[in-house]
């Protein structure tokens, strides 16, 4: 079996997607998406790029070519290209799944559990607000809930008051939905040390499930100097593009969760490597599942096949993006994600329909300031 082509497909729903196909001699062909929403068009580009080095090669030596693509610029990959990699990482996998007839998890180890426990997202313009949806989310059968750090409206951030309103979020919401719901909130590296742990000691005695990106990820001393000061979990490292970035947060125990995103993380082959490393020192995956239904089923495939698995975010529930062209999405009961039978990821894309249904328009992020007018994360 040879590659022949790979063709992306960029497309514009809730929010921007990047899906890549790679087609093969013996009429196989596999499925990927990409991370980095916002950039889409740079990861284009970065395919493009790839292209000509994967035509004619054998997509079952998926460990060869994640080498090729990592080192062959001879610039180790970052991001844009990482993001890239994952896709046709993903894709790959797709087709050596479908050409033996297994899903992808059987490829990985097989199941190591029978369903995935998931998390969505939530909110509300008042902590009651944000209380009710999250009543809701229960009622709907969500055993995790999730919402975000807020902002103001305008774009605006002011990190003090910002965290003194999660603090009265996390009392109004722990109190709606009773002991037996997990609560998690992502901060988004929206705020420095000292309100960091300012927000991690307040909400302690809410018993979160972990508090996410608390801070920004380029330095990781900071997350040291954090975990010495703070006792409830963290959870880090959607931002991370390989094992070497996750290095010294798992070597240190720096995380409790590992935000493993397997779209920016150069794909299964990585993420899988990653993942083992973070057993050998307890620390669960906690996997960054923000975009589309592509990007859902890979990461559902690692999941079912990883040990040291906590739980899966999961904004959208099967069918509730692109339903009509990516078909056969996974079932989703009760809070879990159920295990796909068919071979491969499981799914197909409608390619004819794609672009035509869901023409791809350029988006940018959010851009928050504070009240002085400076910038701020996102």
């Amino acid at each position: 079996m040879k590659i022949t082509n790979i063709t992306v497909y960029l497309a514009t729903e809730w929010r921007t997607f990047c899906f890549v196909v790679i087609d093969t001699d013996e009429g196989i062909s596999g499925l990927g998406e990409a991370g980095i929403t916002g950039r889409e068009l740079a990861v284009k580009g970065a395919i493009e790029h790839m292209k000509p080095l994967l035509i004619g090669l054998d997509p079952f030596r998926i460990e060869h070519i994640w080498q090729l693509l990592f080192r062959g610029g001879f610039f180790p990959a970052q991001r844009i290209q990482t993001a890239a990699m994952a896709a046709i990482d993903i894709a790959l996998w797709d087709i050596k799944g479908k050409a033996l007839g297994v899903p992808i998890y059987e490829l990985l180890g097989g199941r190591v559990r029978d369903k995935v426990l998931t998390y969505n997202h939530n909110g509300g313009e008042t902590p009651e607000e944000l209380a009710d949806k999250c009543q809701q989310s229960v009622d709907e059968g969500w055993k995790v809930l999730r919402w975000g750090l807020g902002h103001q409206k305008s774009n605006l951030i002011e990190p003090r008051k910002a965290v003194r309103r999660a603090i009265k979020e996390f009392e109004v919401v722990r109190e709606a939905v009773g002991d037996d719901i997990e609560l998690a909130m992502d901060v988004h590296t929206r705020v420095n040390l000292s309100d960091a742990v300012l927000l991690c000691r307040e909400v302690e005695q809410y018993r979160p499930y972990f508090i996410e990106d608390p801070l920004r990820v380029e330095n990781s001393q900071s997350y040291r100097n954090l975990r010495n000061r703070v006792h409830v979990p963290i959870a880090a490292g959607e931002q991370y593009n390989s094992k070497w970035e996750f290095r010294q947060v798992i070597e240190e125990e720096l995380i409790d969760y590992a935000r493993i995103d397997l779209c920016i993380c150069a794909g299964l082959t990585e993420s899988k490597k990653i993942a083992g490393w973070c057993e050998t020192h307890y620390i669960d995956l906690a996997v960054h599942n923000p975009i589309g239904p592509v990007a859902t089923s890979a990461f559902l495939h690692l999941s079912l096949s990883t040990p040291n698995f906590a739980v899966q975010e999961l904004p959208r529930r099967p069918n509730e993006s692109m339903p009509d062209v990516v078909l056969n999405q996974p079932e989703w009961e009760d809070g879990y994600l159920l295990p796909p039978t068919a071979p491969g990821l499981g799914i197909e894309l409608d390619r004819d329909a794609i672009e035509k249904k869901y023409p791809f328009t350029m988006q940018a992020l959010p851009k928050l300031h504070r009240e002085d007018g400076s910038f701020t994360n996102w």
